[in-house]
């Protein structure tokens, strides 16, 4: 990694994102965008617009946090000094795998994960291009959204974007080793952030971590090594093939909590 201007930068992602054919598509058949760093924005926008409703409505008090936040089974909260009870995935919730990755609570929460992806997002966006790099969070994010209901406490609301974000560094992973890049930064990086959710993994979610770890490299060897010829239909049909078995772990889930 190297510093710029928008914080870190992957050499051999830079280089590989200025790669594009004569229809301006970038070398995983993506449509080159523009400006690479517009769906990060939006991203970002989404996640502090509901950081905003959640501080305004009572922060961790807040109705909207068991609303969003990922809970695997109902639980019950004190709102307004009433108590209330909230549905978890298992009891029909099932937007809370995809909403909980654009809560957050504490701003220094929202704070570093917006920040992370200001910094991974436009590379990534470069390199696949809009549509691709869109499926890469969103299908990183709720891979870690099922390790979440898989493996945390049943009664534990988790929330945040950093099962995306993670996501976001394991495809860089994979396209700096496809491109025969130096993997040594952004695994030194990666190990970090690794370490980092070890020691905090009292208050950190590791499931969400390293399942949407998983789910970045997953989505991204499909788009990367993709063959050529029918190239977006067939990755069009891996990450539909992930999407299903993301679908099918919540499914399993769900019955063996019901």
């Amino acid at each position: 990694m190297r510093t710029a201007s928008v914080g870190f930068q992957c050499p051999s992602c830079v280089s590989e994102g200025s790669r594009s054919t004569r229809s301006g598509r970038t070398a995983y058949g993506g449509l080159r965008p523009g400006n690479p760093a517009r769906t990060s924005q939006v991203l970002i926008a989404i996640n502090v617009a509901v950081w905003i409703l959640i501080t305004a409505t009572g922060g961790n008090r807040s109705a909207w946090v068991l609303r969003l936040a990922l809970l695997p089974v109902h639980g019950t909260a004190l709102i307004g000094g009433v108590p209330e009870s909230f549905p978890g995935v298992a009891d029909g919730a099932y937007w809370q795998l995809l909403t909980s990755i654009f809560t957050h609570v504490e701003i220094w929460h929202i704070g570093f994960n917006m920040v992370a992806l200001w910094f991974l997002g436009p590379q990534l966006e470069a390199v696949l291009g809009r549509a691709r790099f869109l499926g890469v969070y969103l299908l990183a994010g709720l891979t870690g959204s099922a390790a979440v209901y898989w493996l945390s406490g049943v009664h534990t609301p988790t929330l945040g974007a950093s099962g995306a974000l993670f996501g976001l560094m394991g495809a860089l992973l994979v396209v700096v080793l496809k491109v025969r890049g130096n993997p040594s930064q952004i695994l030194m990086w990666i190990g970090l952030n690794f370490l980092f959710t070890f020691l905090g993994r009292g208050f950190i979610s590791w499931q969400g971590h390293l399942g949407g770890f998983v789910g970045g490299i997953l989505v991204t060897l499909v788009f990367a090594y993709a063959p050529r010829p029918h190239r977006t239909l067939l990755q069009a049909l891996g990450a539909g093939a992930i999407a299903v078995l993301i679908a099918l772990a919540v499914a399993a889930r769900t019955l063996v909590l019901t």
